[in-house]
């Protein structure tokens, strides 16, 4: 039988060192990780090459323990402990759980002595004892039987002690390093010694005289003046500071060397914890059971190529892929389709299955439960291909969007990879890129379809455990996995676009363009490119000899900020301005939403995205329609050529009133705000009223503009700088401005302040409906980014909540039109904005029907107020 074995593993200085010795790394959740990292790898490696029988990770429990009742400045100088590490111990005795391994801190007591307690009740049972630390006065517990092994560089490289390796380092005994301490003090600890006496004077003084107490009954014998002197005004000084170096070794611990037994660990239970905390290049160290074995390598993996749809491959579960490379998939070009459940693996090319009755009927099945990945493009694809898919279980790509929000990239290889399977390729390595990208040869495509649906098919569960884990599944299910299938039904329906109308505003601006060209050239006096940087910098600065803002490596900076302030200066300016807006409204909005009417339904099929803004906003692509310019005229006349599809049709939109300053006096629950909203106040002139400390009546339209800028910039996280640019004030006046809106919404102050700190706490904040967004640099040692990550952490449950209202309020509204059996549809959504189009008959149903929905989506403190409009064409509804 071989030989009991202890390892004890000092808990805090180990996690301090890997802290120190590694850079600051965050996962993908926002989470500090690098103490976390450090201490992992070192653990794995004790568990590799030491192989305990018994194994414990001691703690310290607290800042005070019984050595501060003797020298109250022990431990003084040192510095407060970085909140980007405290807020890591947490994991790092959830990692420690994973591991089956015990650990143990006791009040008032610190590691060490729990250390030195354990290892001297299993020396005397006969064990070997190795203690692990970045601590060297646990090299005082050396002794035949225990070993210390202290960190060297970073936390895996160590220096391992044993009796003759202490002496041979220092020629004493490990007992004499208690004395050592007590001479020469030790900084880090804050334990005095005796002043002016260092190591190597200690060291000599040991030899002679083997202990203090020698020492200072024979400090005759001691040679030199001064050091005798030293020693004979520092007696008690010495004497304590032994005291406060001597390890404990008979503390009062309830644990027992039966009780930290170790066997092995849990390797599910440890990939668990790796994937979540992000830790992928130590998945392959832990192994794994058999289902996380059996994912074979990219040039392993068996599936059948079928020739036909068959009733086996179309279980009641299932991950399905319906691949589409245009990313405009409104063409309906489907590459091929991948099958994967519980039994085997299938590709099918894209006519044998659209030719299959049986698999039509499979994918139209709701009692048939998909796994798929973007259950909005699935949609459409197929209903352009006459197939409505229903039964959608789970859709990979909104999970991993809910869990990390913060991550840019949720392809299904990616996804793959941050939860430990390196399954399946980038789809551009597949299909190139840019002018290469092309479709592979069947064996190719197939394989990686296939790879696609079964890794889709293996992470289903783990993403629902954390959506489940992270209190996020009933937004998964009940709303981003319903407002999905709306989103593809308007994607679906697309917009209506009176292309000549379009066409003329076209020429229209090109021919306003023509007259302010022929202006700015008259008041530069020549002729000259105005869309050239260089050419312009030229006129402006040196002709016109305008006062120089600011230069580039280039020349002369002629950006949008730079003319802004030259705009007093001179006349030329404005209309440079406004030279360049009309060319971007020409270029980018006219000639764009031109370029992308489809051609067979005269309709603009705009593509929502779900899954990419962080406080859960929708925003559109290809083209954005949440982005025309609607503050110039020209802009807003876009807006005429978006039209109902249908004769006799209109145009209805409806549009929350401050959505999110309603939120906000809801979250904040602040009694003004809630008085204010309830009364049926204009929050803005209420606001004004409490700042300006003035009645409703003497509010100006000055105050009213400077209290609706101060409002939406605490709704937004705006900071004095920001509100002073927008106000054009000082920053010492924007600064008073916040601080006096504080005061007289003392709710928000106190809101602002527990967000802040749950964001400290948690890592993150939560909308109303559990949205996460984390925040990693809300513990950051810089300042701007500090005050940025706690701007945002006061805006995202604002916004968030704002932008999870509207979104069930969809999901509401298209309930309501088919219970009430009307023809209406919605379109668009614009921020707060929801766009119909409807028969003029069912006008005066829709103005019944649309607020009351909206108003009522989710109770508030305070009223929900929507407004609304119609007419021929959305420029008409507004």
């Amino acid at each position: 039988m071989s030989k009991k074995k202890l390892v004890v593993i000092d808990g805090n200085s180990i996690a301090y060192r890997a802290f120190f010795a590694l850079p600051l790394l965050n996962n993908d959740k926002g989470i500090h990780t690098n103490a976390i990292y450090g201490f992992t790898t070192m653990l794995l490696k004790v568990l590799e090459e030491e192989k305990p029988t018994h194994l414990l990770v001691a703690f310290d429990a607290g800042k005070k323990t019984f050595r501060h009742d003797t020298y109250k400045g022990y431990k003084g100088t040192r510095e407060k402990t970085p909140s980007e590490l405290s807020e890591q111990f947490a994991f790092i005795r959830e990692v420690l759980d994973a591991f089956n391994i015990s650990r143990y801190e006791l009040e008032n007591y610190e590691a060490d002595d729990i250390i030195g307690t354990l290892a001297k009740r299993a020396e005397k049972e006969g064990m070997d004892v190795k203690i692990i630390s970045g601590d060297k006065d646990l090299l005082q517990l050396v002794s035949s039987h225990v070993k210390v092994a202290l960190t060297r560089k970073g936390i895996t490289d160590v220096d391992t002690y044993d009796l003759s390796a202490i002496d041979e380092k220092y020629g004493i005994t490990p007992e004499q390093i208690i004395d050592m301490k007590g001479l020469m003090g030790d900084k880090s600890d804050n334990i005095p010694g005796v002043p002016g006496i260092g190591e190597k004077t200690a060291l000599k003084l040991l030899k002679q005289f083997g202990t203090i107490e020698r020492v200072l009954e024979s400090i005759d014998d001691v040679s030199g003046k001064k050091l005798k002197e030293k020693l004979d005004e520092n007696r008690e000084q010495a004497m304590m500071s032994k005291k406060l170096a001597t390890i404990i070794v008979e503390a009062p611990i309830d644990i027992m060397l039966d009780n930290i037994t170790y066997k092995e660990y849990d390797v599910e239970a440890v990939r668990a914890v790796f994937t979540d905390l992000g830790f992928q290049s130590l998945l392959n160290r832990v192994g794994g059971d058999e289902q996380n074995s059996s994912i074979e390598s990219l040039d392993e993996i068996e599936f059948e190529l079928a020739q036909a749809v068959l009733d086996e491959m179309l279980t009641d579960k299932a991950a399905l892929i319906v691949e589409v490379m245009d990313e405009n998939y409104h063409e309906g070009q489907i590459q091929g389709f991948a099958i994967v459940n519980e039994n085997k693996r299938y590709f099918i090319q894209t006519d044998v299955a659209l030719n299959s009755t049986t698999f039509k009927n499979w994918v139209e099945d709701s009692s048939k439960k998909k796994i798929v990945f973007d259950a909005k493009q699935a949609i459409v694809s197929l209903k352009w291909k006459g197939i409505t898919l229903r039964g959608v279980e789970m859709d990979l790509l909104i999970a991993s969007y809910l869990l990390n929000p913060s991550e840019s990239n949720h392809d299904i290889s990616a996804i793959a990879r941050r939860k430990g399977f390196n399954h399946v390729q980038d789809d551009e390595l597949v299909y190139g890129k840019g002018a290469k990208r092309k479709v592979p040869d069947t064996d190719e495509l197939a394989e990686h379809l296939v790879r696609k649906a079964d890794s889709v098919f293996q992470l289903y569960d783990q993403l629902e455990d954390e959506l489940k884990k992270n209190e996020q599944y009933g937004l998964f299910k009940e709303l981003e996995m319903p407002l999905s299938i709306i989103l593809a039904e308007m994607e679906s329906t697309g917009v209506m676009v009176d292309v000549e109308r379009l066409q003329n505003m076209g020429q229209d601006l090109e021919g306003r363009l023509t007259e302010i060209e022929k202006e700015i050239h008259t008041l530069a006096g020549e002729s000259f490119n105005i869309n050239s940087p260089k050419q312009l910098g030229v006129i402006l600065f040196e002709k016109l000899e305008l006062p120089v803002i600011k230069k580039t490596k280039t020349g002369y900076s002629t950006s949008a900020d730079v003319l802004d302030k030259l705009k007093s200066k001179h006349e030329i300016v404005d209309k440079i301005l406004h030279y360049r807006q009309l060319g971007k409204l020409n270029s980018t909005y006219i000639e764009g939403l031109l370029k992308v009417v489809h051609k067979d339904t005269n309709k603009i099929h705009t593509r929502f995205n779900q899954a990419l803004t962080q406080t859960g906003r929708l925003s559109s692509i290809e083209p954005n329609l949440q982005n025309i310019p609607i503050r110039l005229e020209e802009g807003r006349k876009i807006r005429q050529a978006f039209i109902p599809s249908q004769q006799d049709w209109v145009i209805f939109a409806a549009d929350y009133s401050q959505i999110e300053l309603r939120v906000l006096a809801h979250i904040a629950n602040d009694e003004n705000l809630i008085e204010a909203f309830n009364n049926g106040m204009d929050i803005h002139t209420k606001t004004a009223m409490d700042v300006f400390n003035v009645n409703a009546d003497e509010v100006t339209s000055d105050m009213r503009r400077q209290a609706k800028a101060v409002n939406f910039g605490i709704v937004y996280g705006i900071s004095d700088y920001g509100l002073s640019q927008n106000l054009g004030i000082t920053r010492k006046e924007a600064q008073a401005f916040i601080e006096a809106y504080l005061q007289s919404f003392p709710g928000v102050q106190e809101y602002m302040d527990s967000i802040v700190r749950e964001a400290k706490d948690k890592g993150f904040v939560s909308t109303m409906m559990q949205r996460r967004r984390y925040i990693p640099d809300i513990t950051s040692r810089n300042f701007n980014q500090r005050s940025f990550a706690e701007r945002t952490a006061m805006n995202t449950p604002i916004q968030g909540s704002g932008a999870d209202i509207i979104k069930k309020a969809m999901i509401d509204m298209a309930k309501r039109l088919e219970t009430e059996g009307l023809q209406a549809r919605l379109l668009l959504q614009v921020h707060d904005e929801l766009i119909f189009e409807a028969p003029k008959e069912e006008i005066e149903k829709l103005i019944q029907v649309v607020p009351d929905v909206m108003e009522n989506t989710i109770q508030l403190k305070v009223p929900l107020k929507v407004d609304y409009s119609y007419g021929p064409t959305w420029f008409d509804a507004k």
